[in-house]
């Protein structure tokens, strides 16, 4: 796949993404590349952080879901408890 074909494909997961950002970053380091090819890659990787960094929000928020879910479902068992000890004191 040439340099340009990369910057056209969106990442079809996050890994993916993360492994051409390393690609792009040992082609940078390696001071090969020439001025043109450079600023390509750099908009490439800009895209790809931006991808990486709206992959990363989106398992957070999930995340968050679920600990809301969690916290939800605890705090309905504990007014189950409460309500029942109250419920069977004479």
């Amino acid at each position: 796949m040439t340099e340009q074909e990369h910057t056209e494909s969106t990442p079809q997961s996050y890994e993916s993404a993360s492994e051409r950002l390393e690609a792009i970053i040992k082609r940078l380091d390696s001071g090969e590349a020439g001025l043109r090819e450079t600023l390509d890659l750099c908009r490439e990787g800009k895209g790809l952080v931006e991808f990486c960094a709206s992959e990363l929000q989106a398992v957070d928020e999930g995340l968050e879901e679920l600990r809301l879910d969690e916290l939800v479902a605890r705090l309905e068992v504990d007014q189950a408890a409460a309500g029942a000890n109250v419920a069977s004191s004479p």
